[in-house]
């Protein structure tokens, strides 16, 4: 079997684990990558629970979990660069808030009851919140 293919992104490890990097310059407004799989029920979701669910209604969510859903390695950022939305046909696209050059991580910002729940216990891992933990160069 091979393996997802997108020509826009590719999958590499990252300070936040796997995660999505552009493999060419990603205009603001494209749709970057779909974020696939089984639709579930609020309560299946429930039942199922850890990571990779993803709401698209209250009664609605996508499971995706599986590794050929490659929108999965998005990874949370508190100043992202992409978001994904919801369409009618309950399709979830992730597109891009801004110009993404190549090498850039294409990111998300999970919203506050995932943040809570499962990255601030542990400390979020983004640009953003790195860059505020590194110590500020003395002056000579």
């Amino acid at each position: 079997m091979s393996k997802p293919t997108n020509p826009l992104v590719k999958v590499v490890r990252t300070t936040s684990g796997l995660g999505l990097i552009a493999t060419q310059v990603i205009p603001k407004g494209t749709r970057i990558i779909q974020y696939v799989g089984p639709i579930m029920t609020a309560e299946e979701s429930n039942q199922k629970g850890g990571m990779y669910q993803f709401e698209v209604s209250e009664e609605k969510f996508i499971d995706g979990s599986s590794r050929s859903n490659l929108a999965r390695y998005a990874n949370h950022a508190c100043r992202p660069n992409s978001q994904a939305y919801v369409y009618e046909d309950d399709e979830i696209w992730i597109e891009a808030e801004k110009k993404i050059n190549p090498g850039e991580q294409i990111t998300i910002n999970y919203g506050k009851t995932y943040f809570d729940l499962h990255i601030r216990p542990k400390g979020c891992r983004c640009a953003t919140c790195q860059n505020k933990k590194q110590p500020s160069e003395k002056k000579r």
